[in-house]
């Protein structure tokens, strides 16, 4: 009884922040009575699904463009500091259901799911401080060994980017190495390489929203070849690394066509669905992330039965890590993998129901930072906390990305050789 008494949630502390883009958001402690503290940030998409949770901004267009997040702030350091300072913080399941039910809505539209979150977050991280235990293992258990493989975003286009490119992420994937740490090693050389190349074609190497090159191109395919262009160069071949692409489909897609302005190319879902097949046939991607609009289902459908069985079909926008609409799109026989963003769901027991319906359901597990980011490395341990298996964290460039792969560097040290990596298989 002392035990529990003492790691009872004393007090709660919200402040707006900046996220890596310079826009507000959310930072909260949790402090207990026995004086542990936990803190979480978190993150802010632009790419964002239209069945995600709520976002609470101001909209006051003379502070910070009307992205302020001061009633977000307001609605933690009030209602819900009142409604959760007295729980034993080891309750996650219990202070996310407190949360839920007092904001109301379907989407979180009252309370704003980045106030949430953040709140959630924060009481994890408090009670794992409170066990002086690593937070992977104080979600996942002992069982928690699986390094995640990283899919390294190297090119950005998209919303990410003021390039011609109409598909959002390039990425590669170190898929055959021995260790998280060797895959590192090996990206950063490709990453470096990817520049010289770059630099040598006369191309830009600014960098996007997730740190990867922005280079002047409009072209997919000459994305894609540059990529392993740089492969080759830095001595790997395209058996130790894949790539992956994020379309991001959904901002190109109006009234039944998808308009690839870059190409210069006009497609219906059938004819889109056979392009993307076709770079499958060029290149060595193994993911496609939001292949298909996210309420253009005829044509998930299609490219789910041409793709499925090949590489990865990863949905985002469809699902938004929400559990129900994981279950909605098996029982349709779309997509094979879901992407994980916890700022979706909007507390820490509903992105993990959300995993667990996923692997349930033989889905390959994603999980996934957004483009507006934060120092904070959360997804890092869940990654591992739940032997996800794969990670997209950006670029290995701008301090917010590289912390996430610094914090899976620890944790690949911290579990020595107990830890597993590259135990996933297309």
């Amino acid at each position: 009884m002392v035990f529990i008494m003492q790691n009872r949630i004393v007090d709660i502390i919200a402040r707006q922040i900046l996220d890596s883009r310079g826009n507000p958001t959310i930072e909260t402690t949790v402090y207990t009575e026995n004086g542990i503290k936990g803190v979480a940030s978190v993150p802010s998409g632009l790419s964002k699904g239209s069945f995600e949770a709520f976002e609470l901004r101001d909209n006051n267009p003379k502070y910070y463009r009307g992205n302020s997040v001061l009633k977000a702030v307001l609605n933690i350091n009030d209602c819900i500091s009142r409604s959760i300072i007295g729980q034993n913080v080891f309750n996650q399941y219990q202070i996310d259901n407190i949360m839920i039910e007092l904001d109301s809505s379907k989407n979180k539209h009252n309370l704003g799911a980045n106030s949430i979150l953040s709140v959630s977050l924060a009481c994890a991280r408090a009670a794992s401080n409170s066990l002086d235990v690593p937070l992977f293992r104080y979600i996942g258990g002992i069982y928690s060994h699986v390094m995640p493989i990283p899919m390294i975003n190297v090119l950005n286009g998209g919303v990410h980017s003021d390039n011609g490119l109409d598909f959002q992420e390039f990425m590669i994937v170190p898929f055959c190495f021995n260790s998280f740490s060797d895959a590192i090693s090996a990206s950063n050389d490709v990453y470096y390489k990817l520049k010289e190349i770059l630099q040598k074609k006369g191309y830009t190497t600014s960098v996007g929203d997730e740190g990867g090159f922005s280079p002047d191109i409009d072209s997919n395919e000459l994305a894609l070849e540059l990529l392993t262009e740089a492969i080759i160069q830095a001595g790997y071949d395209t058996d130790k690394f894949k790539m992956a692409v994020d379309l991001a489909s959904t901002q190109f897609y109006s009234e039944g066509y998808y308009n690839l302005e870059g190409q210069n190319l006009y497609l219906n879902s059938s004819e889109f669905c056979n392009y993307l097949v076709s770079l499958t046939q060029k290149f060595p991607i193994i993911s496609f992330e939001d292949s298909m609009a996210e309420n253009d289902i005829e044509g998930w459908k299609m490219i789910s039965e041409a793709l499925n069985d090949k590489i990865m079909v990863v949905s985002d926008d469809l699902t938004v890590t929400d559990f129900e609409r994981i279950k909605n799109i098996k029982s349709g026989g779309i997509a094979n993998s879901i992407l994980i963003k916890p700022n979706q769901a909007g507390t820490l027991t509903e992105t993990l129901k959300a995993i667990e319906i996923a692997k349930n359901n033989n889905y390959k597990v994603i999980i996934s930072n957004r483009s507006g980011e934060t120092a904070d490395t959360f997804i890092s341990d869940l990654a591992v906390g739940v032997n996800s298996g794969f990670i997209k964290t950006g670029s290995l460039s701008r301090s917010e990305r590289t912390e996430k792969y610094n914090r899976l560097l620890k944790i690949e040290s911290e579990l020595k050789n107990n830890s597993l990596f590259n135990q996933i298989k297309l």
